[in-house]
């Protein structure tokens, strides 16, 4: 069937957007290709490259990920293709985990590894306990003055362009979030620890001041994602598996990006309503917080719309409609 036919005839009931079943069936033409992809990004790759490959497999150039891992990290590197581009700000907004290895008794005009390094052979190695009393410091809400190599803008210029040219910046400390930071292992000169923290933490800033702190210096040698959110290490797809097995097979529907809000059912003709851009009146036995977001989603569990609640009206306010013959 042509395919302005088959939206016509399913205008009351607009399509649930079921990649897999149409790649299987030879007919992936019809559909877009919307949905997440947890990579496993490898170590000396860089995480455009990893869209990059996405993007030629799934034959589509609206991908995008959720989080820049440096070309020394690896791990979980959350990919989104299609519309489901518009949901990265809800995964990158999420809390994020890391295994990191720290060198101390060296600097780096990187703050890790990759940089040019400079030993301070003079320094003494700093005991168990002045280490872990370091650490604690940084917990909490804190300010961090990013990396010289860094994507932070300056005079609207990357601070990574200006270091290769051998510039030094002033960047200015940013408030962040570090949760959790856990020292697992420590036998100088190398440290291991577990950092779970917010959006906007660069890690290799935390061994550059860590190492400050102690006295001796200190650099990132190695680090590893661990988990975004739901998005763990153990559920990603490897760069191997995706170039051997038909990408639709490793795709996750949209929702997964804000499984953890509070989410509302609603109908085909709630849809049609949305996709007008009109309120759906709430029903009297449903609340939630003012002004919150709520992903709308329709009897298959597929993603159709966000909404903001307002508890005044008791209305849900479309603010995105991700339906079809909708560019909300």
């Amino acid at each position: 069937m042509p395919l302005a036919i088959l939206i016509k005839a399913n205008a009351a009931c607009p399509l649930t957007l079921k990649w897999h079943t149409e790649r299987v069936c030879g007919k992936h033409d019809l559909l877009p290709m919307v949905g997440l992809i947890n990579v496993n990004k490898p170590s000396g790759m860089s995480s455009r490259r990893v869209v990059d490959i996405v993007a030629r497999l799934a034959g589509t150039k609206h991908v995008g990920h959720a989080g820049t891992l440096d070309p020394l990290a690896s791990g979980v590197l959350v990919v989104c293709i299609g519309w489901a581009t518009r949901l990265v700000a809800f995964i990158q907004d999420r809390p994020k985990i890391y295994t990191a290895r720290f060198l101390l008794g060296q600097r780096s005009d990187t703050d890790d590894s990759t940089g040019t390094i400079v030993e301070a052979p003079h320094a003494p190695p700093p005991s168990h306990a002045a280490v872990a009393t370091a650490l604690c410091s940084f917990a909490g809400d804190i300010l961090q003055v990013p990396p010289q190599f860094s994507a932070v803008h300056v005079g609207g210029k990357r601070a990574h362009k200006l270091a290769r040219r051998g510039k030094t910046v002033s960047l200015e400390p940013r408030p962040i979030q570090i949760h959790r930071i856990v020292l697992t292992n420590y036998d100088f000169p190398i440290l291991d620890v577990e950092i779970e923290c917010g959006s906007g933490t660069y890690i290799r800033s935390i061994a550059r001041d860590l190492g400050n702190a102690l006295g001796c210096g200190g650099l990132m040698s190695a680090l590893v994602r661990t988990q975004i959110g739901d998005f763990t290490l153990a559920s990603t797809v490897s760069i191997n598996a995706l170039n051997t097995r038909p990408i639709a097979e490793h795709l996750l529907p949209p929702l997964t990006a804000v499984a953890h809000f509070t989410r509302h059912a609603i109908t085909p003709a709630d849809i049609a309503v949305l996709i007008r851009g009109r309120p759906l009146l709430c029903p009297a036995d449903t609340a939630f917080a003012t002004d919150s977001l709520i992903p709308l989603v329709d009897s298959a569990g597929d993603l159709q719309a966000f909404a903001e609640y307002d508890a005044a009206a008791r209305l849900l306010r479309p603010r995105q409609v991700f339906a079809p013959g909708c560019s909300g």
